[in-house]
């Protein structure tokens, strides 16, 4: 039973190619580099302009792979939901964007498979963290502001029962 071969890859949603990093990565495994491009492709194609982090799993005798596609990092679904470039060069004094407390909850539920936090209010704190260093504004405030608003029992109604 040969090993299989593990490739760790960052590509840019749906727009995969046998250009570097994957060609140089998958060249010496002998396998159908087309193919693979083809398949992260097909299950990045909802992460459009994200870096998404992707599994390829090679098994060299039979020539066969498996594709797994992780989550965009919290960076890039924020950057996705404002409709931005980036975050902010300098958080403290350019903000590029606002999201409302709905959209930092709808990425916390994406992102919370990937996150140490144990339960949804969390999660959006976390994300809330990444938007401080981002120069992302969360209702019109501070994120860290926000985090405090959690603490004091504001937006429960967005965190469901037993948060």
């Amino acid at each position: 039973m040969v090993e299989k071969k593990v490739v760790e890859l960052l590509v840019n949603g749906g727009q995969a190619n046998a250009g570097p990093p994957l060609g140089p990565a998958l060249g010496p495994l002998g396998i159908n580099i087309m193919a693979v491009v083809n398949k992260i492709n097909e299950l990045t194609k909802d992460y459009a302009g994200m870096k998404v982090p992707v599994k390829i799993a090679v098994d060299p005798e039979n020539k066969t792979f498996e594709v797994t596609v992780g989550t965009p990092t919290a960076s890039a679904l924020i950057v996705s939901e404002l409709k931005i470039e980036k975050g902010s060069g300098t958080p403290n004094s350019a903000k590029v964007g606002n999201l409302s407390m709905e959209q930092v909850v709808r990425i916390a539920k994406i992102k919370s498979p990937q996150l140490l936090a144990p339960n949804l209010k969390k999660a959006a704190k976390e994300i809330l963290g990444t938007c401080v260093s981002m120069g992302v504004t969360v209702e019109d405030k501070d994120p860290r502001e926000v985090q405090k608003e959690i603490d004091a029992g504001n937006y429960e109604e967005l965190f469901g029962k037993g948060e």
